[in-house]
């Protein structure tokens, strides 16, 4: 599906990235994959083979992303395919949240999903498609996920705007929008027993019965990346076994 094609994937260290990177070598591309961890970013490169480009950057920081893309043009010459996917995800109480908290979510989740798509767009080749990881939040409305929630609308949002902004280029921009995923970003500060029962009061409130895993959101990415969605722009698919749809 993305034979001959060379992408980018932001935080593709570890969860939905890693999945969508392992996922996009099989289907033929060449992979670069970003991360702020360098000892992390090299288990990656590791496991997903020598032949992967792997650029230490954070999204927050336009200083790294300028760096990143001049690492992938010297790596791939242009750029095909970018899944902007690199996010955080946290409460966001209305009584309890500071300024601090605010920031650091807008500055990963919308700063830098714009400011990678700027960084990158002049490498970029005419037909080329840009995928953008939204969240199943945006469509509901979930106590103490307000900014979170609010972070990825905007990505959303961004689907459709860019998506008019670069038709004269042929750059296609859709959107993935996930459930409630079995990745790191869920776990954290969570024992095996707690994580079991976290994972249990999750599956009962999706339809499918069921957290979702990194490569059911990796497959609706691999579609949107590949020419197979040429008929799709602006769109976004949601990834989340039903929860916000039933």
């Amino acid at each position: 599906m993305l034979q001959g094609k060379t992408a980018l994937i932001t935080g593709g260290t570890s969860g939905i990235g890693f999945a969508a990177a392992r996922l996009f070598l099989k289907n033929g591309a060449q992979v670069a994959i970003t991360g702020r961890d360098r000892e992390r970013l090299e288990q990656a490169r590791r496991q997903l083979g020598d032949g992967v480009v792997a650029i230490e950057a954070d999204v927050r920081r336009r200083s790294d992303l300028q760096r990143m893309a001049d690492e992938l043009k010297a790596a791939f010459g242009g750029l095909d395919v970018v899944f902007a996917n690199s996010g955080v995800a946290y409460a966001t109480p209305i009584e309890t949240t500071d300024e601090a908290a605010c920031d650091e979510l807008l500055a990963v989740n919308f700063k830098g999903v714009f400011f990678t798509v700027q960084a990158v767009l002049p490498i970029m080749r005419s037909g080329g498609s840009i995928v953008l990881n939204t969240s199943w939040l945006n469509q509901v409305g979930t106590p103490g996920r307000s900014l979170l929630s609010a972070s990825k609308a905007a990505v959303r949002s961004l689907a459709r705007t860019l998506s008019a902004e670069l038709l004269g280029r042929q750059i296609r921009v859709n959107a993935v929008s996930p459930g409630s995923i079995e990745t790191p970003i869920h776990r954290r500060g969570q024992n095996d027993e707690e994580f079991r029962a976290y994972k249990e009061r999750v599956a009962a409130q999706v339809p499918v019965g069921r957290m979702g895993q990194p490569h059911d959101i990796a497959a609706a990415a691999l579609f949107l990346a590949s020419d197979t969605s040429s008929y799709m722009l602006g769109a976004e698919i949601v990834v989340d076994g039903g929860r916000a749809e039933l």
